[in-house]
């Protein structure tokens, strides 16, 4: 009778322990998130601080008196007065270079998106021979600085003006020149924003209208701009914001003074100031100028964010 040799089954080796976790170990993707959330916060928070304080500081120092301007600086009015503004807008012409303001405002705000939302949907959506050229054109505009182009922009509006015979239509010292040239210095970024814009616009919309019967305009003006309003609201902001707080431009061009413009306006306040001793009003003067711009962004901050994120989302 045979012996059968009985082996026993090996033992399962046990894994190794883990090692201990070492206390320079990164922390965790949660953890690491909310501080940096707490940094970005914080430096916004920052950011807004530094920004909004002074205005508010403007703003109530335009209720003072000159005394109390020099002497507490930093301290409230002991008595709101109003009569600052009313000096400001008809002693200081703020009213006058208010009402210029806006009409060049309207006038190359509205010149300035009707030809650069055209221009951009044609590169956008129209291949052609030289399209890139055209575009790259327009971009390089970005990069020319405004101080370099002083000179040949005064010489170029004054010789155009008197070469056409319309030096009171466009020439120096004119509205419409001013608005041409605010559009020429605003149609770069204008055209590089919308182009972007208009590229992530659906095709199959466009086609279907296509092959409703629908013109290249009416394809354009009834199709694709109600397609990028929020692009067109958000570039106009930016244009409107640009040109309201443009300075060097108007101060080459405008040499008139009953035409001046609310930011050469505050210069000559400033200037005044020195000798005739009303800080209040110059103050006044600053927050007529600056309380429409920040109107409007309050009312539109919605639409510049959506059209800003509106691209890269789609």
């Amino acid at each position: 009778m045979s012996h059968l040799a009985t082996t026993e089954a090996p033992a399962t080796p046990e894994p190794p322990a883990a090692p201990p976790r070492a206390a320079s170990e990164a922390k965790p993707p949660k953890e690491e998130g909310r501080v940096f959330n707490v940094f970005s916060h914080g430096f916004l928070f920052l950011w807004g601080a530094l920004v909004t304080i002074p205005l508010i500081w403007a703003v109530i120092q335009s209720f003072k008196t000159d005394t109390e301007i020099i002497n507490d600086p930093l301290g409230l009015p002991e008595q709101w007065l109003w009569g600052a503004f009313g000096r400001a807008w008809t002693k200081g012409n703020i009213g006058e270079f208010f009402i210029n303001t806006v009409v060049v405002l309207i006038g190359g705000v509205s010149l300035t998106m009707l030809l650069g939302s055209m221009a951009a949907y044609v590169l956008a959506r129209y291949p052609f021979r030289g399209n890139r050229a055209v575009y790259w054109l327009f971009v390089a505009g970005l990069t020319m600085p405004i101080y370099l182009g002083i000179l040949p922009l005064y010489l170029t509006v004054d010789k155009v003006a008197k070469g056409l015979g319309l030096t009171e239509v466009i020439g120096l010292s004119t509205h419409l020149g001013l608005i041409l040239v605010y559009v020429a210095y605003s149609l770069p970024f204008t055209i590089f924003f919308l182009h972007a814009f208009f590229r992530t616009l659906p095709s199959s919309i466009a086609e279907a209208a296509s092959v409703d019967g629908a013109g290249h305009v009416r394809l354009f003006f009834q199709v694709m701009m109600p397609m990028a309003k929020p692009g067109l609201i958000g570039i106009g902001i930016f244009n409107v914001i640009g040109q309201w707080n443009q300075f060097i431009l108007p101060t080459v061009i405008m040499k008139d003074e009953d035409k001046r413009l609310l930011t050469q306006g505050l210069l000559e306040l400033a200037t005044n100031a020195r000798y005739e001793t009303d800080f209040a009003r110059l103050f006044a003067g600053m927050t007529i100028a600056m309380l429409p711009i920040l109107a409007v962004y309050l009312v539109f901050h919605r639409q510049v964010q959506a059209g800003l994120t509106g691209a890269t989302l789609k």
